[in-house]
C-alpha cells in the first residue's frame, strides 16, 4: 500500500438520495425539499446528502431518513433502489448517488434539513408530470414509484403503507392508490385472504415471533376479529397477502 497514492485518481463523491413515499388523504405522496444552496438553489429535490467518511451507505440513508422525517428504519420500510453515476449529473464534481426507497404509513410533517429551505409532501402526480426536480431526481423518483408498484404484485409490501392494525379494505385502498386503479372489493378480499368470506387467523413467522412475544406483545398476534365485510389483521410480519394472483389483477 505504500506505493498507492489516492491523488493519482480523479476525486469522486458518494451521496444517498431518498424516495420517501407515503399515503396521505388518499394520495400517494413523496417527500421533497427545496434546496437552499447551489447548485439548483430554490428547486425541489429528493432529500439526501453526502456519505460521511465513517458511515456505510445504509447508515447514511438511515441518518438522512431520521433527519428529514424523524422516522427510524424500524418504523419504515427502507431498501436500496439503484445507483446513478452519469458524469454530468452534478455540476460540482463527479458524484455517484445510491438511491433508497422508504415507505411508511401516515408519516409526520417533514422538517427541512441543514441545507434545505423547505420540506413538504407532494402528490406524485404533481411531480412526475413536470420537469421541476433538481439533478436527475425525476428519473430516480420514477424508478422508485415503479419499484413500489411492481413489488406490490409479488410481495406483501403494501402493508408498509398501513398502520400496525388494518382492515382488508384499507389494504385494498393502498393497492388502488399506488396502482391508480379501482379493484373489486369482494374479489380482492377473497384472493387476499384465500377464503370465500372469512379472513384467516394470522400466524407469526419465525422472524416475527421475537417482536411479538413477551409481556409487551401486540394484540394483533393473539386476537383476530372478523366482521361481515373484512377481517382486521395486524403485525405486518404475520399477515401475508397471497402472492402470484396480483399480476393480472390490475
Amino acid at each position: 500500500m505504500s506505493a498507492y497514492d489516492p491523488r493519482g485518481f480523479p476525486p469522486v463523491a458518494v451521496t444517498v438520495d431518498l424516495v420517501v413515499l407515503t399515503i396521505r388523504a388518499d394520495n400517494l405522496e413523496v417527500l421533497l425539499v427545496r434546496r437552499g444552496e447551489e447548485p439548483f438553489a430554490g428547486r425541489l429535490a429528493l432529500p439526501g446528502g453526502f456519505v460521511r467518511p465513517d458511515e456505510s451507505l445504509s447508515e447514511a440513508a438511515a441518518r438522512e431518513l431520521a433527519e428529514e422525517t424523524t422516522l427510524t428504519v424500524g418504523a419504515a420500510h427502507l431498501e436500496q433502489l439503484a445507483s446513478y453515476g452519469d458524469p454530468q449529473r452534478d455540476p460540482r464534481m463527479r458524484v455517484v448517488t445510491v438511491a433508497y426507497l422508504a415507505l411508511a404509513p401516515e408519516m409526520p410533517l417533514p422538517r427541512a434539513g441543514t441545507d434545505a429551505a423547505d420540506a413538504r409532501w407532494v402528490p406524485i402526480r404533481d411531480v412526475l408530470d413536470r420537469d421541476a426536480l433538481a439533478f436527475d431526481h425525476k428519473r430516480i423518483l420514477a424508478d422508485g414509484v415503479e419499484r413500489a408498484r411492481a413489488k406490490l404484485e409479488y410481495t406483501p409490501l403494501a402493508a408498509a403503507f398501513c398502520p400496525p392494525e388494518f382492515t382488508i379494505g384499507q389494504l385494498r385502498r393502498v393497492y388502488e392508490i399506488v396502482w391508480g386503479t379501482r379493484l373489486d372489493p369482494r374479489n380482492f378480499h377473497r384472493k387476499a385472504t384465500g377464503t370465500a368470506g372469512r379472513a384467516p387467523r394470522p400466524r407469526a413467522t419465525a422472524a416475527a415471533r421475537p417482536s411479538c412475544s413477551g409481556p409487551g406483545r401486540r394484540r394483533c398476534c393473539t386476537r383476530h376479529c372478523c366482521g361481515p365485510e373484512v377481517g382486521r389483521v395486524g403485525c405486518h410480519g404475520s399477515f401475508r397477502v397471497r402472492v402470484g394472483w396480483l399480476g393480472g389483477h390490475r
